[in-house]
C-alpha cells in the first residue's frame, strides 16, 4: 500500500477546497504549500502586466521561496501536486516545491483547477523539476468535483 501526500498551492481557496477533496478520496495526508510572501488580488491580475503573478510566470527559472516544508518527504510514494492554472501551466512556486525535494522514484501526479484552461503544458513546464520520479499526466477539475470522480480517476492514474 502505498503513501500518499496531497499537497496543494491555493492562491484563492479554490484549489485548497478541491485538494481537500481528493486528499479524503484517496485517503492522503494534505499539505498546503505556503509562499513567504501570500499573494494578494493585485498580485494575481493577470490582465496588468507588472502584476506579482505576471512578473513571475514571465520568467521561467523565477523560483518563489516557500515558508513551510513536508517534515518527511521520504515517506511518501505518491505525491499529488494541486495548483491553479496560470498561463496555461503551474505556478512557478509549484517548481519550488518539487525542486526542494529528492523525488527519485515517487509517482508525481498533477491537479489542477482553472475557469476555462486546459493543463496546456503544464507537464512540459514540471518536467525538469521532478527529477527520478516519474511524472503522470495531470489533470483539470471544476471546484466542485466530488470525492467519487477523485477517486475513480485516482484509482487510474496511479497505475
Amino acid at each position: 500500500m502505498s503513501k500518499k501526500l496531497v499537497a496543494y498551492f491555493s492562491a484563492t481557496g479554490v484549489t485548497e477546497k478541491l485538494a481537500k477533496t481528493l486528499a479524503e478520496a484517496v485517503q492522503a495526508d494534505l499539505h498546503k504549500i505556503q509562499p513567504v510572501r501570500q499573494y494578494t488580488a493585485q498580485d494575481l491580475d493577470w490582465t496588468d502586466k507588472n502584476s506579482r503573478s505576471s512578473v513571475e510566470m514571465n520568467d521561467k527559472n523565477f523560483r518563489p521561496p516557500i515558508a513551510n516544508q513536508v517534515e518527511s518527504m521520504a515517506q511518501y510514494d505518491v505525491i499529488y501536486i494541486g495548483f491553479p492554472i496560470w498561463w496555461y501551466v503551474a505556478p512557478t512556486i509549484i517548481n519550488t516545491f518539487l525542486e526542494s525535494y529528492d523525488l527519485k522514484n515517487k509517482r508525481v501526479i498533477p491537479f489542477a483547477t482553472s475557469g476555462s484552461s486546459g493543463m496546456g503544458k503544464t507537464n512540459e513546464e514540471l518536467k525538469n523539476s521532478c527529477v527520478g520520479a516519474l511524472l503522470k499526466e495531470g489533470k483539470r477539475f471544476q471546484a466542485y468535483a466530488g470525492t467519487a470522480e477523485l477517486k475513480a480517476w485516482a484509482q487510474e492514474v496511479e497505475r
